[in-house]
């Protein structure tokens, strides 16, 4: 008997106990006219981590944006980034693979604080940390939901 793989296996990445890994190859059109990774592609790499993360864990953006994970009354629910810090340290090259490694920070009210870094190998080329926030589609905070919070206190916080 064969078993059929699953298909795209690892596109998203894959879970850890403590956060998420995303593989992501570095093409020409990730990099600038001197051949190194333009800086602002590193936010959408880690952007990829955190999404990545949270859907692999059960939460998808979709379900947020259409009540289904348990906002008040069904309310449409977004992550919205309300601060980023960054550290460049190295240049990553075109065909370079990075792993993106996003950890949990800390989880608080409306908000969670993620630890993210991009890697090669085991050179650390950036590091981020990132708060998100809960909104509703005012742009107002919310707490987040129980089933979210239940699902991020599977991760070991660091």
């Amino acid at each position: 008997m064969t078993t059929t793989p699953d298909p795209w296996p690892d596109l998203a990445g894959r879970l850890t106990a403590d956060g998420h890994v995303l593989p992501v190859r570095i093409y020409f059109e990730d990099t600038d006219f001197s051949g190194v990774v333009y800086h602002a592609n590193f936010l959408r790499f880690i952007e990829r981590g955190r999404s990545d993360m949270l859907r692999l864990m059960g939460v998808s953006h979709d379900a947020l944006d259409n009540g289904a994970h348990g906002g008040a009354q069904g309310e449409r629910l977004a992550f919205a980034v309300r601060h980023i810090h960054v550290d460049f340290l190295k240049p990553a090259r075109i065909d370079d693979l990075v792993e993106i490694e996003t950890r949990l920070g800390e989880i608080a009210g409306a908000r969670l604080t993620l630890d993210q870094s991009v890697r090669r190998g085991a050179e650390i080329l950036v590091t981020a940390r990132v708060t998100i926030a809960m909104i509703n589609q005012a742009g107002r905070p919310r707490r987040l939901p129980a089933i979210v919070r239940e699902k991020l206190a599977a991760l070991k916080p660091r």
